[in-house]
């Protein structure tokens, strides 16, 4: 049965520092060179997928988890053997689909990544690629600044956020749950601002895996650090233990009047009586969850910040899948007519957008 709120299991006590690495894996060609947006999508398409291109993939050091990269027989399903994590550890994450573990991430590395999102909230840096969230209606009051960008998504091209993507310590956890061969695949720095009435930094209940077209989903695993305490006065991350056993349910924008976001979908018919389980995170906690997993934030009713950093990671051996005909096909269309308005391009596919999200960080890229 899923664990509840008041289950002891939920927080695993430990350092989890990994070897020391003998650095992160060769840089990616930048963006940027070409004479406009859709010339840059291109050469990074015929760079980075595998239908279009070549360039070999860079091999990374590996951790010290050792693991298979096919899934074992018998009791655990969401978890291959390993040297790291415990017995309990790997029952928790089989009944509840998330595994917490304290202070993974050290306060020197939060604080570096914090700084470089300062940057780009002052656009002293511009990550190509990246996609800025604002609240425009603050704008006018605080100009750019971090008062006013509520996300960073897609910042694999920002070397120094992207660290947080090859932190030994983080990829040695990883690697339980996808085996060796690790692609980063998206990648968010939120920025949760303090809200209003209106709730408009509200994340409705969703399966983060209604917005991937790659398989199979329990070789694929999110690593969510909070960058501060996170509770729920300050719109922590809260989960329904025990629903990444269900199936995809099908998502769209939830009907709440000056509460939607851009692709802030949510479950059309969300189980009010599951049980549900507020994530209190201490700076440096670090929480790796299942893509079925159901989950969401509440809102932020303090005058702070509430920031975290969060990479979805998957095995190399996960492979793309045809979403036409399928609960994400509306989905698909809305994300290539984005694609479409910012590169200026119709021939560009959702798995080309994946593909140019996704970076290796350890062992051999296979498929993705």
């Amino acid at each position: 049965m899923p664990t509840g709120p008041c289950s002891s299991p939920a927080v695993f006590v430990g350092s989890g520092r990994g070897p020391e690495s003998s650095g992160r894996p060769g840089v990616m060609e930048q963006l940027g060179k070409q004479s406009g947006p859709a010339a840059r999508l291109d050469t990074i398409l015929r760079h980075l997928s595998p239908r279009l291109g070549a360039f070999p993939a860079p091999i990374s050091c590996p951790t010290s988890a050792l693991v298979s990269a096919l899934p074992q027989p018998g009791k655990f399903r969401y978890t291959l053997d390993n040297d790291v994590l415990t017995t309990e550890q790997r029952q928790f994450y089989e009944d509840n689909g998330y595994l917490l573990i304290k202070k993974l991430v050290s306060d020197e590395d939060i604080e570096r990544f914090r700084k470089e999102f300062v940057r780009i909230c002052k656009r002293e840096v511009k990550p190509p690629g990246a996609m800025i969230m604002k609240n425009e209606s603050l704008r006018s009051q605080y100009g750019q600044s971090e008062k006013v960008v509520n996300k960073v998504q897609d910042f694999q091209e920002d070397e120094e956020l992207f660290r947080y993507c090859t932190l030994p310590e983080v990829l040695r956890y990883v690697e339980c749950f996808t085996g060796p061969n690790i692609m980063a695949m998206h990648t968010m720095l939120i920025n949760k601002l303090p809200d209003s009435d209106k709730q408009t930094f509200l994340h409705p209940m969703h399966q983060d895996l209604h917005y991937f077209p790659f398989r199979p989903a329990d070789r694929i695993v999110c690593s969510w650090t909070a960058m501060e305490r996170a509770d729920e006065d300050n719109g922590c991350l809260i989960v329904q233990p025990g629903t990444h056993n269900e199936t995809l349910k099908p998502h769209s924008y939830p009907k709440w009047e000056g509460k939607t976001n851009k692709l802030f979908h949510g479950l059309l018919d969300e189980n009010e009586k599951s049980p549900r389980v507020h994530l209190v995170m201490e700076k440096g906690d670090t929480v790796f969850f299942h893509p079925l997993l159901i989950h969401g934030s509440g809102i932020n009713k303090t005058q702070g910040f509430r920031k975290s950093i969060s990479c979805h990671f998957a095995s190399s051996e996960c492979y793309y899948v045809d979403v036409k005909n399928t609960t994400q096909e509306d989905l698909e269309k809305e994300v290539l007519e984005i694609a479409h308005k910012k590169y200026n391009t119709t021939s560009v596919e959702l798995k080309d957008i994946w593909s140019f999200r996704a970076r290796l960080v350890q062992g051999e890229r296979i498929n993705l």
